[in-house]
This record gives C-alpha cells, structure tokens and sequence, in this order.
C-alpha cells in the first residue's frame, strides 16, 4: 500500500468537533499516512478552546505548522504531499482560494493541491448558502477540488454524537481515498 502525506487545514468555522473527529480517525490509519502536517488559522485556535474547551497542545497527530509559515514543505508542490482536507473551511477561506488569493499558509497550501492536480477536501459547515458562495463552489469545483458539505448521514442509525460526526469524516476518509471501515449502504 502507497502511503500518503496528508495536511490538515483547519479554519474557525464552528464545528471544531469535526476537526477533531478527522485527526483522532487518522490515528486509526497511520500506517496508511507518510507524514501529516496540520495548520490552524488563528480563529481556529479560538473556536477550538470555545467549543471543545482543547489548545493546539493537545494535537494528538502530525506536526503543526504556524499558519504564517511559508517555509512548511507543503507550501510547494516540490514537496509531493497527496491531499489537502480543510475541515471545517470556513466561506472566507473558500473564497479565497477560489480566486487564487494565498495569504496564509492554509490558503497557499490549498493553491499548491490545485497547481499540482492533487486531491483537495473542503468540508464546509455554512448554512444557508448565498449565490456567491455557490459560484465559488463551481469555480473550485473545476478547478479540482471536492466540496463536501458537513451534512451527517443517518442511515447507519448513529446512537450518539460521535457516530453522527463520525459519518462526516469518514466520509471525507473515503473520499481521500484511504482504506477504512465504515458503514456501507447495503451491507
């Protein structure tokens, strides 16, 4: 099996309970994953103490990259990482990297996967959508990137809120192509 390298990105859109769902998933597969970097925006670190009550010292995965650090190797396509999974990405920094805008390392690493033809993930958790939002979706969405909106299934009849946010990471799991067990409609 090919292992992969892997980014995190994590933006300040609530819903740091998926962020979180996602790392303590690809612990379960790490010998599936040859390096894992991981970048929180500033207002990530927020809405992470906020709703979780947790600090970046408690990043139990991966190094983690200062959001301002230009010099990370995923910074570059030279570096060869696989696929980038921004969870949750909030609609600012989706915009941004629809319009090729890279400011912070979350946003440039974003442009590399796209540059590069590589997988790039954005789990977004806004809702209702605005036209602009949706014209940002389709010129990320030529461009090569996967939207995946932070809509939980219900059909695997989760008991509790792990198992629900669960069916939205494993399903960002399945779609970075990595080899995981989870439920599957029929079986």
């Amino acid at each position: 099996m090919i292992r992969k390298k892997i980014v995190i990105g994590i933006t300040g859109a609530s819903g740091a309970i998926y962020a979180e769902s996602l790392i303590n998933r690809l612990r379960k597969i790490e010998d599936q994953i040859e390096d894992i970097g991981i970048v929180l925006s500033e207002n990530a670190i927020k809405v992470r103490e906020f709703e979780l009550g947790l600090t970046t010292a408690t990043l139990p995965l991966g190094k983690v990259y200062d959001n301002k650090d230009f010099f990370a190797p995923f910074a570059s396509g030279s570096s060869r990482y696989d696929i980038m999974i921004i969870c949750p990405c909030t609609m600012g920094t989706l915009g941004r990297i629809a319009h090729g805008y890279a400011d912070d390392l979350i946003s440039r690493s974003a442009d590399v996967m796209l540059k590069e033809g590589k997988k790039l993930i954005l789990l977004v958790r806004e809702m209702p959508y605005n036209l602009v939002h949706i014209e940002n979706f389709k010129l990320l969405i030529q461009s090569g990137a996967c939207i995946c909106p932070a809509s939980p299934s219900f059909y695997s009849k989760p008991q509790h809120m792990e198992a629900l946010v669960n069916t939205v990471t494993d399903k960002l799991l399945l779609l970075a192509g990595f080899d995981i067990k989870t439920f599957k409609w029929g079986s």
